[in-house]
């Protein structure tokens, strides 16, 4: 019996193809088996923000429960003084003009206000042109959350999505 290439990969197929079929249980749990493989992967995210003002992602998604790690780096050229930026996820329901008020009153703590702390995910610190810093945290539940760079003025700008599927 002669055998070829495309032979093989049927008959590969059709083999995979009936082990799922016959075995409904494999079939079943697969994708369970993928979405908790998922959330034991670490999301790597990579975020910059600019001397323009603006963030270079506008929206984020990741699965509830899993690990993120996200590195904000500033790619202007400015102090963080003058042009400072930083990434800060907010809780739902959070009222970003409020929130933003009380950050620009909070210049000792990096703009993030002390007051607000129970509002707030997750924050990289306040970082200048050519910096960057890493936060690591675990996604919340399933939803749409609002990030921001809190410093002043800033979070009219440099907002986004951070989607929890």
């Amino acid at each position: 019996m002669k055998t070829t290439k495309y032979g093989v990969m049927l008959l590969a197929s059709v083999m995979a193809f009936g082990a799922l079929t016959m075995n409904p249980v494999a079939a079943e749990t697969t994708p369970a088996v993928k979405v908790a493989n998922d959330v034991k992967q670490a999301k790597v995210i990579t975020i910059k923000g600019s001397d323009a003002m603006q963030f270079d992602l506008k929206e984020i998604k990741v699965k509830a429960g899993q690990k993120v790690k996200l590195t904000l780096t500033h790619s202007g050229k400015l102090a963080k003084t003058a042009m400072g930026h930083n990434w800060v996820l907010l809780k739902p329901g959070v009222d970003i003009a409020a929130f933003g008020s009380k950050a620009a009153a909070a210049r000792e703590t990096e703009y993030i206000p002390k007051s607000e702390e129970a509002n707030i995910i997750a924050h990289t610190k306040l970082v200048g042109g050519g910096e960057s810093d890493t936060v690591e945290f675990t996604a919340p539940a399933k939803g749409t959350y609002t990030f921001i760079c809190s410093f002043p003025g800033h979070y009219a700008l440099m907002k986004g999505s951070f989607i929890v599927e």
